[in-house]
């Protein structure tokens, strides 16, 4: 077994090196600075082709829950272009400080725009406004009030209520006419509210300056990544300024670094959990299974998730945290947790206590795991917490505390032979919890979609976080070092995702 986790390590050790070496390169100038326009302090990323005098200008705005990092492949695309190109942290996102809401982010996107325009840095007839998803739809709202050349439109966000899309679900409800020279770009794979919205916002111009583009293969998110949708992006930046169209993309060595150097993170997890945690005492040995039956479990779980739904439908007990709908998640698990706690209060009790050193080591390992964020930091998303995020950091781990060590407690210890039997049932009862989230946005039209678009990630989140809760539980024997291991790195990650308001 120490081979193998020897291994394991020295793999993800090489990984790791590999990803330095192919994402660390970047054959284009990069420039940030801090632009201060009508109360908004951005941070912008302007990019551009080394040796090359720029021949027109794009401004390029990010979506929701992402920032400017994410953007690199679209901005060194439009760079090969003979393009500089201006990529904001929109408020709340990146390393822009909030607070976000839609509406301020259009303000200060348009802000920053006029402010280039004022310094006579860009030229509003050399110029293309593009976005992504939200960054998309406000990239079309600025365009409708600021001429400018063109606009690319990258899976724009609805803005009206067509195709399945419900009134609460838009982020603008007040769509614009779509200005001339205008690329709308989706894929194939993303959902028919979004490719049918797009497609209308083409249609109902109803002219021969506009463009709508469907991307085979493609879903909300790698259409940023795609080479299609890259080549026709500069292809229309081209014919909109009169440039010679360029018949260079962007490498995708940066992307490969950064999952080579991600799958080397996770081999090197283990071994490293298991070393921090030490070995387990035995005083868990005795207990077999879970505290109660597994139906009533699940049983349990359905009908708690749907109440506190219900709950939230009215009331959102952390609606201060200021997170964008991440409050809402953080007082689902508050009162989840809670309500777990409560009904097996002599189950928690019975439960072996937890040794200082085990706290600490968990606490230790989680804290050390959270290094991993300034790898996406350096190579793909810009996840490192800023000083407003740290700050919410010992709150929300003690608001999802309470669900982590109830989850724990149910579940019971981890029992050889059976590890994978216990993974799973554990991501059964999140995927039950998830879909009274779903449920909420599906059939109460509660409004908080975020809880659908970020379901993916949130997925690949819990794999590896119930995956390590269960080995700090294996080495320890104690319910409370993986709970609070789970609970920290829930709170690293609910606030790189969730924008600050």
């Amino acid at each position: 077994m120490k081979l193998r986790q020897a291994v394991r390590a020295i793999a993800g050790v090489l990984l790791c090196a590999a990803g330095l070496w192919l994402a660390l390169p970047a054959p284009y100038k990069e420039r940030t600075y801090i632009f201060n326009a009508e109360g908004c302090r951005l941070e912008t990323t302007i990019v551009e082709k080394p040796g090359t005098a720029a021949q027109g200008s794009v401004v390029l705005f990010h979506g929701i829950s992402a920032n400017k990092k994410i953007m690199s492949f679209m901005a060194r695309g439009l760079a090969e272009q003979g393009l500089r190109v201006y990529v904001p942290d929109l408020p709340g996102h990146g390393r822009t400080p909030g607070p976000f809401s839609p509406a301020r982010a259009e303000q200060c996107g348009e802000a920053l725009l006029r402010e280039l325009l004022s310094r006579g840095v860009i030229d509003a007839n050399r110029t293309i406004l593009a976005g992504h998803s939200m960054g998309g739809a406000i990239a079309e709202r600025i365009a409708s009030r600021v001429p400018v050349a063109g606009l690319i439109a990258i899976s724009p966000a609805p803005m009206r209520a067509a195709h399945g899309v419900t009134p609460e679900k838009l982020l603008f409800t007040d769509p614009p006419e779509l200005p001339p020279n205008s690329l709308v770009i989706v894929g194939s794979r993303e959902l028919q509210s979004m490719r049918g919205n797009a497609a209308d916002l083409v249609a109902l111009r109803n002219d021969a300056t506009s463009k709508f583009l469907e991307i085979p293969g493609a879903s909300h998110v790698s259409i940023l990544f795609s080479g299609a949708a890259m080549r026709a992006s500069q292809n229309w930046a081209a014919q909109v300024l009169r440039l010679a169209p360029t018949e260079v993309l962007p490498s995708h060595r940066s992307l490969f670094g950064a999952l080579a150097g991600f799958v080397g993170i996770l081999l090197i997890a283990g071994p490293f959990l298991r070393e921090v945690t030490g070995k387990n005492t035995g005083a868990e040995i005795a207990v077999t299974g879970t505290v109660i039956s597994v139906p009533r479990l699940l049983l349990e779980f359905a009908a708690g998730s749907a109440v506190i739904v219900l709950l939230l439908r009215y009331w959102i007990p952390l609606r201060r945290i200021g997170l964008f709908q991440g409050d809402y998640l953080a007082s689902f698990l508050l009162l989840l947790g809670v309500g777990l706690a409560l009904t097996h209060w002599s189950a928690e009790r019975q439960a072996p206590a937890s040794s200082t050193r085990d706290l600490l080591a968990a606490s230790f390992a989680g804290l050390l795991l959270l290094l991993a964020t300034a790898w996406f930091d350096l190579t793909f998303y810009e996840a490192w917490l800023t000083a407003a995020k740290w700050a919410r950091f010992p709150f929300f781990v003690v608001v999802v505390l309470p669900y982590h060590f109830a989850e724990e407690v149910l579940l019971g210890p981890v029992q050889i032979g059976k590890r994978g039997r216990r993974l799973a049932l554990a991501l059964t009862l999140r995927l039950i919890s998830w879909g009274a989230l779903m449920g909420g946005v599906l059939i109460l039209h509660n409004g908080e979609i975020l809880m659908g678009l970020l379901s993916v990630y949130m997925a690949v989140f819990n794999l590896i976080q119930r995956s390590g809760m269960d080995i700090v539980r294996t080495e320890t024997g104690s319910a409370g070092a993986a709970a609070l291991f789970g609970a920290i790195l829930l709170a690293g990650f609910c606030l790189v995702i969730f924008p600050l308001t």
